[in-house]
């Protein structure tokens, strides 16, 4: 089963979307740290604010 439209890797190129610009890829970086570090503060602050809601409650942690 040879379903591939490629017959042949004659002039087969590569492409490296910002790969000369290092700017652009120190952006990327810093853009993604921030969300990661975004969605980890925001994760902390739902299960402190969780945490409080149930020991107000009286609610025993469960393991």
């Amino acid at each position: 089963m040879n379903s591939a439209p490629i017959t042949t890797w004659e002039g087969a190129t590569a492409y490296f979307t910002f790969a000369d610009s290092p700017g652009v890829l120190a952006l990327c970086l810093l853009g993604s740290l921030a969300v990661c570090i975004y969605a980890i503060a925001s994760m902390v602050k739902h299960e402190n604010e969780s945490y409080r809601k149930l020991k107000e409650e009286g609610v025993p942690p469960s393991l």
